[in-house]
């Protein structure tokens, strides 16, 4: 049935009949019966979030992170940095948003979600929307036009709910010069550092080593582990199976003929003399003129470049005017109709559009053309041979996923279709060792699966998956003798900082006893060093970024030079004694003021779109599925 449907996709019949499925899936939810397969982890005033777009969300976090941190990500930092809840918050949150802007009538048409989706410069094809890119990128990203047009349409109706809510947001001049005044003083202090480190004659007792340990035992606990055996459908092995015959490539071709059509572009310089759009007819004419005493130099033969760089008022003035090899389409009409009515070489009289008036010069025209059906036959027939090799595997993955819903027996299904069942070692959170392409993706559903249970069908990389949990290994503490080094490790560390803590305190009550700070560092051997001034919010020199000891440091003055306590950082315990405050300079407000003002309305929106999240959440009905952030 699939395969008859592939071959007849370009008929009015098949066209009709996959209309209609889109109609069901657009009131009932696309892949309804895959998403209650997949389970649902949370519940938002009704609307369900499924285990599928969960780890959605969740993987896409993943890679972000892994983007910014490579290989510092490891297990502990996911668990730190809660990238569950962030993932499981993300679609809450949006799904509220939503919500809202529905309850509010707000809606987004076809055409205002096609003009969104036509303007994302990742679509276009100089300046042009380009539905063969757009499909392509989507295909990268392994999303249908359908869930990224959903999802673009969620992105709009949020963000008209946005321009609602912070349109009223305003910033006085008097909020922005509190604020340069603030973030502009400067402050300069002495420290002293007591590194842990140099406290190296601790040796502790094996009675303290044990109590330590027995104190600290969670800290020891192994990663839970798990062994998945699997079922890959590599859409290559199917490339032989594939029958593709001369009249589908032929087909393609000449329906895809745009796809194969290069428009007519050409090459230009433009001078643009602004004139607004609602300007008298005085202005527009004085305009004019100086843009004809332009065009008669070019015309005389001076260097257009030059002249662009001169006279322009446009954005493409420090380029000579250039503005690249373009499409007809891509301009205004006024502009294109002239200038795609060039010759090359030729230079046009002043032409006006709502910018202003444009003398324009054609440096190259590139003529349409199409590539032959010839030239494009090799290169459709591996497209149509992977898409159906890609599809076959597909439809495999599905077959077998369906069969052993009921059975949940993965190894008799792989007996009866005569494949191999591969088996991973045991995995942590990070993924497979070997073997995997998507080692992230792969363990955030293999550890989201139940004992036995067996996934949908996933796909990676480098085909479709079907996983199930052979075995799993739960988080132990194991006994002393098997980490006891790492123990005895973490207890010295522990007393080197409890040594820095206590010396530290001391030489901060001595300070503020009135002692001097270079005569009592003496006593531990250190030398007191001086930052100069620094601002907020920045690295502290020879300190480094230390936010707690910069908030400090801007609390103390001369009559309170000292902070209540010790500073503790991650190189040890700083004291610090207050030196000297400088304010900020008044005479850069000016120039700086609209800058600062900018700044501020969207921190102060972004505040209040915050307040307006948490105000419907706080009416909101949420249940997340018991167990699952744990």
């Amino acid at each position: 049935m699939l395969r008859l449907m592939r071959k007849q996709a370009g008929s009015w019949l098949i066209k009709i009949l996959l209309g209609a499925i889109v109609i069901v899936f657009v009131f009932w939810g696309v892949g309804s019966f895959r998403a209650q397969r997949g389970g649902r982890v949370a519940l938002v005033n009704g609307d369900q979030i499924t285990l599928d777009e969960y780890r959605e969300a969740y993987n896409n976090l993943i890679e972000r992170l892994r983007r910014r941190l490579g290989n510092n990500l490891d297990d502990a930092m996911i668990k730190q940095l809660q990238v569950k809840r962030q993932a499981l918050n993300q679609l809450i949150d949006n799904k509220l948003l939503v919500q809202e802007a529905e309850k509010l009538n707000f809606r987004v048409s076809k055409k205002e979600l096609a003009d969104a989706i036509s303007h994302i410069a990742a679509f276009q094809s100089a300046g042009t929307f380009d539905s063969r890119l757009y499909r392509g990128v989507l295909d990268r990203l392994r999303m249908t036009p359908e869930a990224f047009e959903e999802a673009q349409k969620n992105a709009m109706l949020i963000d008209k709910l946005k321009t609602l809510i912070t349109s009223s947001a305003k910033v006085s001049d008097q909020e922005a010069l509190d604020w340069y005044d603030w973030i502009n003083a400067s402050v300069n202090i002495d420290f002293v550092l007591f590194d842990p480190g140099r406290y190296k004659d601790i040796h502790p007792s094996e009675e303290e080593i044990k109590t330590f340990f027995e104190n600290h035992k969670e800290n020891y606990k192994t990663d839970a582990m798990v062994k998945v055996r699997y079922l890959k459908f590599d859409a290559k092995a199917y490339l032989p199976k594939v029958e593709l015959s001369d009249e589908e490539v032929r087909e393609y071709y000449d329906e895809n003929i745009e796809s194969f059509e290069t428009p007519k572009t050409v090459e230009a310089r433009h001078i643009l003399i602004k004139v607004d759009q609602n300007a008298d007819p005085k202005t527009v004419k004085k305009a004019k003129e100086r843009a004809l005493k332009i065009m008669k130099l070019a015309r005389e033969g001076k260097n257009f470049a030059e002249l662009a760089k001169k006279y322009s008022e446009g954005p493409t003035r420090d380029k000579g005017g250039y503005l690249g090899t373009f499409k007809k389409g891509a301009m205004v009409k006024p502009f294109s109709d002239v200038a795609f009515s060039l010759k090359a070489g030729e230079i046009s009289e002043p032409v006006r559009t709502r910018f202003g008036w444009h003398i324009i010069k054609v440096e190259k025209v590139n003529k349409a053309s199409t590539t032959s059906f010839d030239d494009a036959e090799k290169g459709i027939r591996k497209k149509l041979s992977e898409d159906m090799a890609k599809s076959l595997a597909y439809d495999d993955a599905e077959t077998v996923s369906d069969n052993v819903f009921q059975s949940e027996d993965l190894i008799n299904a792989a007996k009866e279709r005569k494949m191999k069942i591969l088996t991973t070692d045991f995995f942590s959170g990070n993924g497979p060792i070997k073997g995997i392409n998507n080692p992230s993706e792969f363990a955030s559903v293999a550890f989201n699966l139940e004992d036995e249970e067996i996934s949908n069908v996933q796909e990676y990389e480098d085909g479709y998956y079907i996983l199930q949990i052979a075995d799993r290994i739960q988080p132990k503490i194991p006994a002393l003798d098997k980490v006891k080094e790492k123990v005895k490790l973490d207890l010295i560390k522990e007393k080197q900082d409890e040594k820095a803590k206590a010396d530290s305190e001391i030489l901060l009550a001595a300070l503020k006893s009135g002692k001097t700070i270079q005569i009592e560092s003496k006593k531990y051997n250190l030398t007191p060093e001086t930052t100069g001034f620094f601002k907020r919010n920045g690295s502290i020199p020879k300190i480094g970024f230390e936010r707690e000891i910069g908030e400090i440091a801007f609390q103390l003055t001369d009559k309170k030079p000292f902070p209540g306590h010790v500073i503790k950082s991650s190189k040890g315990y700083y004291v610090i004694q207050f030196k000297g405050r400088k304010i900020s300079d008044p005479e850069n407000f000016t120039k700086e003021k609209e800058d600062i003002k900018n700044r501020l309305l969207a921190q102060k929106k972004s505040s209040m779109f915050d307040a307006l999240l948490a105000q419907i959440k706080s009416k909101s009905d949420i249940t997340i599925k018991e167990g699952f952030l744990e």
